[in-house]
């Protein structure tokens, strides 16, 4: 089932397992809380009314309010500190990649997810390098938006699958002469391959045949190594440097 009114502009499913990021360490405050606050920034108001029924009535999220621009972002997010908004791109007056750069200005620990029509490659990687922390398309069944909202809490960065695979194809383009390698071992650059490509800490564990707290380790070192803090900070730098390739 999928919730009223939530259509993308093209066809496709719900996001599945297809999530990026391990635990994030600089946030582990936030797993001890029982109940998550979240904004909501949507214009279309059948939408809008749509995803207030379903977060409000959840008992572990706090729906703090929902708002058809970004306009008085700042505000907002100092009166009300969300964990997580939800937010769209195309907005009028002030828009969602506005809005989210006001965020990570304002109160840069609330985690943002990109809910939207958009799967164009200038939407998505501004919207990963200005720190988003997932990208879901409209057409995200409710039930994966909600496990979404409480993974990206744990470090993850949930993408719908047609958002994971235009990251992993921008690997596919010819790579520079001469790659950054930051000096990651075989093993790191065998599992940031994976997280560019969209698996979750429980896939890659699958995958290279090893423990989840073994993958924890393993991406603890990359975010040190490449001076980032999240799996998306990780797939931007990845990207920016060409520092893996597709195959």
């Amino acid at each position: 089932m999928r919730l009223p009114l939530m259509e993308a502009k093209s066809g496709g499913g719900g996001i599945g397992d297809v999530y990026v990021g391990p635990i994030k360490l600089k946030n582990e405050s936030i797993m001890e809380k029982t109940t998550l606050t979240v904004l909501i920034y949507e214009d279309r108001p059948d939408l809008r009314a749509s995803l207030e029924m379903l977060l409000g009535g959840l008992p572990d999220l706090t729906l703090a309010g929902a708002f058809p621009n970004c306009k008085n972002v700042a505000e907002e997010v100092r009166r009300h500190g969300p964990d997580v908004v939800l937010m769209d791109i195309n907005m009028p007056e002030y828009d969602g990649l506005y809005g989210l750069q006001i965020i990570k200005e304002t109160r840069p620990e609330t985690e943002v997810i990109m809910f939207t029509v958009f799967e164009e490659e200038d939407k998505i990687f501004a919207s990963l390098e200005a720190g988003a922390s997932g990208y879901l398309l409209k057409d995200t069944p409710p039930m994966k938006l909600y496990e979404a909202i409480k993974d990206v809490i744990l470090g993850g960065a949930p993408m719908s699958p047609g958002i994971a695979r235009r990251v992993l194809e921008r690997f596919k383009k010819p790579a520079a002469a001469h790659r950054h390698s930051f000096h990651l071992s075989k093993r790191e650059t065998e599992i940031l391959t994976l997280l560019v490509k969209g698996y979750t800490y429980k896939r890659i564990s699958a995958e290279c045949f090893i423990s989840i707290d073994t993958v924890r380790g393993h991406l603890k070192n990359i975010y040190t190594k490449l001076q980032v803090n999240s799996g998306t900070e990780a797939v931007a730098v990845a990207l920016r440097h060409k520092i893996v390739g597709g195959e």
